[in-house]
């Protein structure tokens, strides 16, 4: 049920929009009939990120929601974090209005979330523009995500997610404006000891035109992978490449001694330099971003904390008999 107060508010669904006016009414329709027969009170926050085609002048016909509205197209991150913080609802759920994501399904999303701190939407296929590129760049960028996290991730860029609201605003600050906030956000939670689950979920083909760049996008994506793992856990990108160089740089010695008679050439010596400059930086960078990180983060709600209170143990009368005893004895004269 849509309610307008703000307190005990289960979901806040927040849309960003772009020029969606042929399909945001539909999508709407939608959701309101699937929340409105769930057992969840819910707000609905459409983020009109300057659509120039009337889909914020439609949003504010279609009533009963919260409308937010940009002047400037700043990308889909850059209205999901607006709408984010904007959000009053316990639990914050991200999806996009373009037919493609199962909102139908949100009920379900939520049920999912149980005792997790996020569950995303595992796409089950692929449906976007120039699949025979994307397919092999996300695989690609995935198991580089993966690697840095040490954690299995099914699908890095999901737009279909809820996550408890109170640790997601810990990482507003730290989604960039693009598409790749959804990746930031994953990589957010799971670098930072917070539990992410995964269900599938159907992925239909977009309505409308797609706002996808498949260079300016993939290349943004690829960075803010690098730059979240640089921020979080750096020695997962130097120690290997610092080991790898270290072993070529040993191969190199050893070489050497065999064909120049023990002498060693100058670029072992720089091979054996830069292994080590490597490595070093890994593990100053490492501390810097250990030492940088919030002081104190909100405990995940997979760990469980109990306050037991403490009787003071009675003290045994026998142990005090003892005590006294060797007390005497000590006091006694030689």
């Amino acid at each position: 049920m849509a309610v307008s107060d703000a307190s005990d508010l289960d979901v806040s669904i927040v849309l960003p929009v772009h020029n969606e006016r042929g399909h945001l009414a539909q999508e709407v329709d939608r959701i309101r009939a699937a929340m409105d027969a769930s057992r969840y009170s819910y707000e609905l926050i459409v983020v009109d990120d300057g659509s120039h085609d009337g889909s914020g002048e439609l949003a504010r016909e279609l009533g009963g929601l919260r409308l937010i509205t940009l002047r400037d197209n700043r990308g889909s991150g850059a209205a999901r974090r607006a709408g984010s913080r904007a959000a009053r609802g316990r639990v914050v759920v991200w999806t996009d209005v373009d037919m493609t994501y199962p909102n139908d399904r949100i009920p379900w999303l939520v049920d999912q979330l149980g005792d997790h701190d996020q569950v995303v939407g595992a796409r089950t296929s692929e449906q976007g523009t120039l699949k025979f590129a994307r397919g092999p760049a996300k695989f690609l960028i995935r198991q580089l995500a993966s690697h840095l996290v040490e954690r299995r991730i099914p699908d890095l860029n999901s737009g279909f997610r809820a996550f408890r609201r109170d640790v997601g605003d810990q990482f507003l600050d730290e989604l960039p404006d693009g598409f790749s906030c959804v990746t930031t956000l994953t990589m957010s939670f799971l670098t930072n000891g917070y539990s992410v689950d995964y269900v599938d979920i159907p992925y239909a083909e977009r309505a409308g035109r797609s706002k996808f760049h498949w260079w300016a996008d993939t290349r943004r994506y690829l960075r803010q992978v690098v730059r979240m793992a640089l921020s979080y856990n750096p020695l997962r990108v130097f120690m290997p490449v610092g080991l790898l160089l270290l072993a070529f740089a040993t191969g190199k010695l050893v070489f050497d001694w065999v064909s120049r008679d023990f002498s060693l050439s100058p670029n072992t010596l720089l091979l054996f330099l830069a292994a080590f400059q490597i490595i070093t930086t890994g593990m100053l960078a490492d501390l810097v971003a250990r030492r940088g990180r919030r002081d104190r983060l909100l405990p995940s709600s997979r760990i469980h904390h109990e306050v037991v209170t403490l009787e003071p143990r009675a003290r045994d009368p026998r142990a005090a008999e003892v005590v006294g005893l060797d007390a005497r004895a000590d006091d006694r004269p030689a």
